[in-house]
């Protein structure tokens, strides 16, 4: 694939977790990436290098998606980027992967906890989305990611899931707007995977991994290598007539 052909992601919250395996398995797939890291800058460029080592191109960039004031800055460095690395003006996938976990019960959750999530899981995303509008290519691909939480119920979750659930509201939305200029929105709810997300919460916890194994159809949590590559196969060109749809990947969790 010659470097004109290749499509250009940008994965928010790419240097670890499942924006890292999606990364990685869209550099697979000839697909050229833009990470954006908020503090973890030496762990981003582990995940560039290797993309590099496979003939890939890549580029870390740092962002908070809780810091709207910062985003004009963050998308003019990224315009030089795409000028500089790939001459272009414009990319064609974008992943709103980046967020953070939180898990109190209703009655613990603070004023301040509850902003902390909606500057993160939701203005963020919005006002990010809304500002990239201008360099996403025609015909491109915007992925947001929900969670499992969003479509069922568990004790401690009612904020988080109640951020997941306007996620979805709003990934409808942005297909119906940007439909006009071929460009295809759909959500993306991971189940319970154990990775470091939530302080790994799941992942170093033998009781928990049981009980999600117990409600789960496939018998096990869910691991990063389920997801990344769902992401890279939705985005592909067998997908194309996917739009405004809501897709678990759960391995079948409550059902």
């Amino acid at each position: 694939m010659d470097t004109q052909a290749r499509k250009i992601a940008l994965i928010t919250g790419g240097s670890r977790g499942l924006g890292r395996n999606t990364a990685e398995n869209l550099a697979r797939k000839g697909v050229d990436v833009v990470i954006t890291y908020h503090s973890q800058a030496d762990a981003a460029q582990t995940v560039v290098a290797e993309i590099e080592a496979e003939g890939g191109k890549a580029v870390a960039l740092q962002l908070d998606t809780s810091a709207t004031a910062t985003f004009d800055g963050f998308a003019a460095r990224l315009k030089d980027a795409l000028r500089d690395i790939w001459g272009r003006d414009s990319f064609d996938f974008l992943v709103n992967n980046a967020g953070t976990g939180f898990h109190k019960p209703i009655a613990e959750t603070s004023e301040e906890d509850f902003d902390a999530l909606v500057a993160i899981h939701l203005k963020g995303v919005f006002f990010l989305t809304q500002k990239l509008l201008p360099l996403i290519a025609d015909g491109g691909r915007i992925i947001n990611l929900s969670s499992g939480l969003a479509r069922f119920a568990m004790a401690g979750t009612a904020a988080y899931a109640m951020m997941k659930g306007g996620i979805e509201v709003f990934t409808r939305s942005l297909a119906k707007e940007l439909g006009p200029r071929g460009i295809t929105a759909n959500t993306v709810a991971p189940g319970a995977i154990a990775t470091d997300f939530n302080g790994g919460r799941l992942r170093d916890n033998p009781d928990m991994q049981r009980m999600v194994g117990q409600v789960t159809a496939l018998g096990r949590p869910g691991v990063a290598d389920d997801i990344g590559p769902m992401i890279a196969s939705l985005l592909s060109e067998d997908n194309r007539w996917i739009n405004a749809q809501r897709i678990e990947v759960s391995g079948g969790m409550f059902i």
